[in-house]
């Protein structure tokens, strides 16, 4: 919280994935910055078609009785999870990485991220993104798939819970655009709300595509940094492409008394 004010945030929604862990100390040290205004989020694994999508959800109660079980839930299936990534990895001579990782993790959920950040300690790639284009990317031996929670459930959650039901970072599945639009159309068949449209590694050419998808659909838009880490430095803190919209999420999330300054806040820091 102190890194992205300091960067000029002055709002900010943590997201993490398919926990909800951060959300209280978060909101405790955005409390003790003045002017800054923060919203609880989760990033939600899912399924969609096979295929896996990230779903954000913003505004969320993190007290909805309803996250319990559906977070033990992904709990389990992340662990079950990053065992077969560790023996996949060790079939293919890597060394046993599992116990690294999970030290790397914390008291959070373990996912692929951490076995990338003990490769590095290990000196067996040189970066986090070496290790994802060698070994944990997609199509590669550390990509394993489970048992995600369908999109339909993952959108349910969020809604029961107050929050609002984005797709994060649509261009980064690998979909063509008329398959983006049949998700688009199942993610409001199922009672979501939008697409986040500006983030790093979007083209200008997807962000005007998105921005007119999003108005064809009436769909909500935001905007994220996709920040992960202080050590990652592929993307930065408040950094996203500038754009323009009619219907920004910003105005269902923010109270009427901070949104006018907020907005100009907000573009101020769009990278």
């Amino acid at each position: 919280m102190r890194a992205a004010y300091a960067a000029g945030v002055r709002c900010l929604a943590l997201t993490d994935h398919d926990t909800l862990g951060g959300l209280d100390g978060a909101g405790r040290a955005a409390g003790g910055l003045e002017g800054m205004y923060f919203v609880n989020g989760v990033e939600l694994t899912c399924l969609w078609q096979g295929r896996v999508i990230h779903l954000l959800g913003l505004g969320i109660d993190p007290g909805f009785a309803g996250f319990g079980d559906y977070m033990t839930h992904l709990d389990a299936l992340r662990n079950e999870r990053a065992e077969q990534i560790a023996r996949k990895l060790v079939k293919k001579g890597l060394p046993d990485l599992l116990p690294d990782a999970r030290l790397k993790a914390g008291r959070g959920q373990i996912g692929r991220p951490h076995f990338a950040q003990a490769m590095v300690e290990r000196k067996l790639v040189s970066t986090p993104q070496q290790a994802f284009d060698s070994w944990l990317g997609q199509g590669k031996v550390g990509d394993v798939k489970a048992a995600w929670p369908s999109l339909e459930g993952a959108v349910s959650l969020v809604k029961q819970s107050g929050g609002y039901a984005v797709v994060a970072h649509p261009t980064k599945y690998n979909l063509t655009f008329t398959r983006l639009r049949a998700l688009t159309d199942d993610l409001l068949a199922a009672g979501g709300d939008g697409l986040e449209v500006s983030y790093p590694g979007v083209t200008p050419n997807h962000l005007r595509d998105l921005l007119m998808l999003a108005q064809r659909k009436e769909l909500w838009v935001s905007a994220g940094s996709d920040f992960h880490s202080l050590e990652q430095r592929w993307t930065a803190l408040g950094r996203f492409p500038h754009f323009q919209a009619s219907r920004h999420l910003l105005d269902c999330l923010l109270p009427e008394r901070v949104e006018g300054w907020l907005h100009n806040a907000v573009t101020s820091v769009q990278g």
